[in-house]
C-alpha cells in the first residue's frame, strides 16, 4: 500500500491542483484507457498484454531498414523458448495514486524544481514494484513522463532497481518504452563529465543482469531494440543515429551518391563515454551466448543487436576482429594460427548467406572487416560463388556489399571477372542492384570503369540501334526485360522510370567524357517527348540533371536542351520539372536562356505559389527581364563574360581516367564545364596575400573589410596630393617662364 503521508506531500506541491473528484481505480481503468497519449511507436490496447503475448508479435516488429525490399519472411527463424513471467495485479490505491500524478504533471504548466521534485518523489514509490508498474499499459506512460522530468539522482536508482527484473521489463511491449525513456534522458545527463561514474554504476548493474540470459532478450522483438540502445548510449552515440536510419541512405553511400560517414560511425576514441564498459559489455553477452550462436546468426532481432554492436565497436581492432570471429562461427585454435576460416566453417557461411537475418549481418560484418579480413572472405569464401550468389534473392545483397567494400582494384579484379559477363543475365533476372554495386565500385577505385560501362551497354542494346536505344532502356530496365518481344520495344508512355536503372545513369553521367560517348550519342537521340517525359518523372529527371551537371561538352548540351523548346514553362510549375529548368538554364547559353525566360514570364502568378517558383524567379530574373530586357541581356553577357575569364585563370581542366593528361579550357563550354581544378601556383599567391591582410587587420583591431576600404582611401588621398603637387609645380614652371 502506498504511503498516504508521501502521496499528499506530492500532490501539495501543486497548489492549483484540484483533486476533489477523482475516479476510482476501477473507473480509471476502464474509462481513462488512451487518455494520454504518447505515442513511442505502440498501438493503443485495450488489454493489459503479459510478456507472453508480446513474443508473439515479433513478425510486427524490428528488421533492418536498409534493406533495399528484401523480403522480410525468414522461414528458417526458429523461435526461442522465452521464460514465463506471471503479471501481478496492480492494486486500485497504488493505480489511483498515479493517475493522480499523471493528471498534476500532465494537465498544467509546473516550475521545473517543481516538476522534478514531484517526479522524483512518484518514482520513489515504484521501489520494489518496477517490474508490475512499468509493464502496465496506462502507468508505464506516467513513469516515462516521471522518467523524463527526474533528477538523475533518481533517473539512476530507479533504473538499478529495475535491474533485477530487467530482462522481463525489456521485453515487455510497455515495459520496453519505460526503459528506453530512461536510457534517452541518461543520454542528456553525459554533457556533464561528473555525471559518469554515477551512470556509469547504473548501467553497469544492469549489464551484469543482461548477461545472466542475453538470449531471450536479443530475440525479442521489444528487448532487441532496447539492446541497441543501450550499446549506443555506451559509446556515446545519439540512439537516432542507428535506429532511424533509412534505405536510401545507405543506397546512396553504396552508390556514390553520397560522401560515406566516419568509418567508426561514431564520434573519435576521445569523445566515447564508457569505452571499457562497451568491450566487456559485448565479450560477456557473446561468451554468454556462444552455445546459442548458430540461433542468434539466423533470428532476424538478434542480428539487429550483433549490427548494432559492429558498428559501436568499429575502430576497436581487437574487439571487432573477436566479435567477427563469433559471428563467422570459427574456432579460436584456427583464429590463433592466424586463418580465421576453415572449411567447415566456410561452407557453413555459404549456406548463411542465404538467410534474410544473416545476410543483412554479413553485410555489416564486409562494411567494418579490415582489409586482411575482407581478402580472405573475398579469396577464401565468396570467390568462384559470386555469380549463384548474385541469382539469390538474399545472397545478392552481400554481392553489393562485397563490390561496396571492395578495398583495392585487385579486389575488383576477382569481382568483376565473375561478373563482368554476367550483366545481361542479372538484369534479366532483377538484379540489377548487383550491376548498380559493381559499377559504383569500378568507378569509387578507378578500375574497369570503361569495361563496366561496355558491358552495361551491350547487355541492353546490340545490333542496328546500337547506341541509341541504350539510354531507352536502362531508363526502362524492367519493362524492356520484362517484354516478350525485346526487338519491337519502344518507349513506354506513362510508365514509371525505373529507380536503379536512374541511378546507374546518374554514376554513368559522372564518368569522364571520353568513357561515355556512346550513353551521350543516346541520350542526345531521344524524342522531344521522350525528353520532356523523362524530365517529369522523378528518377528521369535525376538523369537529364546528371547529363547537364557533367563535363560534357556545352554543345551536347544545348543539344538536349533545345528538345524541350516549348516546354519550359509548363516544367517551371511542375515539382521535378522545375529543377530540370534551373539545369537548362545553367547549362544554355545566352540566346536559350532568353528562350526558358520568355516562356516562363507568363507563368509568375502560378510560379510564385510553387515550392521551387520564388527560387526560380529570383535566380532567372524574371521581373528584371519583364521590366528591361535589354538589360537583363547585358548583365546576362556580362556574367558570362565573367565566368570565362575565371575559368581562363583557374581552370577547368579535364582528366582523362588513369591518366594525369590534362586538357586546355574550351571556350565554347561555357559553364557546362563546372567541374574545375584552380593552378596552384595563383591559388598559393592569392591566398598568401589574405592571410597576411587577415593578420594585419587582427593587429590593427579593424575589421577585414573596413581595413580594405581604408586601403583604397589611402590610395585615392596619395593620388590627390600628387595631383596638387603636380599642379603647384606646373603654376611654378608658368610663373617662372614669365
Amino acid at each position: 500500500m502506498v504511503s498516504v503521508g508521501r502521496r499528499a506531500l506530492v500532490l501539495r506541491k501543486h497548489k492549483g491542483c484540484d483533486l476533489r473528484e477523482q475516479p476510482t481505480a476501477r473507473e480509471d481503468q476502464t474509462n481513462n484507457q488512451g487518455v494520454r497519449k504518447r505515442t513511442m511507436g505502440r498501438k493503443s490496447s485495450k488489454k493489459h498484454a503479459g510478456v507472453n503475448a508480446d513474443h508473439n508479435v515479433e513478425s510486427a516488429c524490428g528488421g533492418n531498414a536498409n534493406d533495399n525490399n528484401r523480403p522480410r519472411k525468414d522461414k528458417t527463424t526458429t523461435p526461442v523458448p522465452q521464460t514465463s513471467v506471471l503479471r501481478q495485479q496492480i492494486d486500485p490505491e497504488t493505480a489511483k495514486y498515479f493517475a493522480e500524478i499523471a493528471n498534476v504533471i500532465e494537465g498544467t504548466e509546473i516550475d521545473p524544481e517543481e516538476r522534478s521534485v514531484i517526479c522524483g518523489n512518484a518514482l520513489e514509490e515504484t521501489r520494489g514494484k518496477e517490474a508490475e508498474l512499468a509493464t502496465d499499459y496506462i502507468i508505464s506512460h506516467t513513469l516515462q513522463t516521471l522518467l523524463e522530468g527526474c533528477s538523475l539522482d533518481h533517473l539512476c536508482s530507479f533504473l538499478q532497481s529495475c535491474a533485477k527484473n530487467f530482462s522481463h521489463i525489456a521485453a515487455d511491449r510497455s515495459g520496453s518504452h519505460v526503459v528506453e525513456t530512461a536510457l534517452k534522458s541518461l543520454s542528456f545527463h553525459l554533457q556533464d563529465n561528473e555525471n559518469h561514474s554515477l551512470i556509469e554504476q547504473a548501467l553497469t548493474k544492469i549489464c551484469k543482469a543482461i548477461v545472466v540470459n542475453p538470449v531471450d532478450i536479443m530475440c525479442n522483438c521489444h528487448g532487441s531494440h532496447v539492446l541497441r540502445s543501450l550499446l549506443c548510449l555506451f559509446k556515446g552515440v545519439p540512439l537516432e543515429d542507428f535506429h532511424s536510419s533509412k534505405s536510401s541512405v545507405g543506397l546512396a553511400e553504396r552508390l556514390n551518391l553520397k560522401a560515406p560517414h566516419a568509418k567508426d560511425h561514431g564520434p573519435p576514441k576521445s569523445q566515447q563515454i564508457f569505452p571499457k564498459l562497451l568491450k566487456n559489455f559485448v565479450s560477456e553477452l557473446l561468451n554468454a551466448a556462444s552455445k546459442d550462436i548458430s540461433t542468434l546468426q539466423v533470428n532476424q532481432f538478434s542480428s539487429l543487436v550483433l549490427q548494432t554492436a559492429l558498428k559501436v565497436l568499429a575502430g576497436n581492432e581487437q574487439e571487432l576482429l573477436y566479435l567477427i570471429q563469433v559471428l563467422l562461427g570459427s574456432s579460436t585454435e584456427s583464429a590463433n594460427a592466424g586463418n580465421l576460416l576453415e572449411g567447415k566453417t566456410i561452407r557453413n557461411i555459404l549456406r548463411l548467406v542465404e538467410e534474410t537475418a544473416y545476410s543483412h549481418l554479413m553485410e555489416a560484418i564486409l562494411e567494418f572487416a579490415p582489409e586482411t579480413l575482407y581478402n580472405e572472405l573475398l579469396m577464401e569464401v565468396f570467390r568462384k560463388s559470386l555469380f549463384r550468389m548474385s541469382t539469390h534473392h538474399c545472397a545478392n545483397f552481400v554481392v553489393q556489399a562485397l563490390a561496396s567494400h571492395a578495398k583495392s582494384p585487385d579486389h575488383m579484379g576477382v569481382i568483376w571477372e565473375e561478373l563482368g559477363t554476367k550483366f545481361h543475365d542479372l538484369f534479366e533476372m532483377g538484379k540489377t542492384g548487383v550491376v548498380a554495386s559493381v559499377l559504383a565500385s569500378t568507378q569509387r577505385l578507378h578500375s574497369h570503369e570503361h569495361e563496366c560501362c561496355q558491358a552495361i551497354a551491350a547487355a541492353v542494346c546490340t545490333g542496328d540501334e546500337f547506341p541509341k536505344c541504350i539510354v531507352p532502356r536502362i531508363l526502362f530496365l524492367e519493362n524492356f526485360f520484362c517484354s516478350r518481344d525485346k526487338s519491337n520495344w519502344s518507349w513506354p508512355h506513362g510508365t514509371k522510370i525505373h529507380v536503379v536503372g536512374s541511378l546507374i545513369l546518374q554514376s554513368i553521367f559522372r564518368l569522364p567524357s571520353e568513357l561515355i560517348q556512346i550513353y551521350v550519342t543516346s541520350i542526345t537521340s531521344l524524342e522531344e517527348h521522350q525528353v520532356l517525359e523523362a524530365s517529369k518523372d522523378p528518377s528521369g529527371s535525376r538523369v537529364i540533371e546528371s547529363f547537364l551537371n557533367s563535363n560534357i561538352s556545352a554543345k551536347q548540351k544545348r543539344k538536349l536542351v533545345a528538345k524541350l523548346r516549348g516546354h519550359f514553362g509548363e516544367l517551371s510549375v511542375h515539382p521535378f520539372g522545375s529543377f530540370t529548368v534551373e539545369k537548362c538554364f545553367t547549362a544554355s547559353n545566352l540566346n536559350l536562356r532568353e528562350t526558358i525566360v520568355s516562356e516562363m514570364l507568363p507563368l509568375q502568378a502560378e510560379l510564385s505559389k510553387t515550392k521551387q517558383g520564388p527560387y526560380l524567379l529570383r535566380k532567372l530574373d524574371i521581373d528584371g527581364f519583364a521590366r528591361q530586357p535589354e538589360q537583363w541581356k547585358s548583365r546576362q553577357a556580362s556574367q558570362q563574360s565573367a565566368l570565362k575569364e575565371f575559368y581562363a585563370t583557374f581552370g577547368p581542366t579535364e582528366t582523362k581516367s588513369n591518366e594525369s593528361v590534362r586538357k586546355p579550357f574550351k571556350k565554347e563550354s561555357f559553364l557546362a564545364d563546372t567541374v574545375s581544378k584552380s593552378k596552384p601556383g595563383k591559388l598559393k599567391d592569392i591566398r598568401k596575400e589574405i592571410e597576411t591582410t587577415l593578420a594585419s587587420a587582427k593587429t590593427s583591431n579593424t575589421p577585414f573589410l573596413a581595413h580594405q576600404g581604408s586601403k583604397k582611401m589611402k590610395r585615392s588621398k596619395d593620388e590627390k596630393k600628387k595631383h596638387r603637387k603636380d599642379g603647384e609645380s606646373e603654376s611654378q614652371r608658368k610663373k617662372m617662364k614669365v
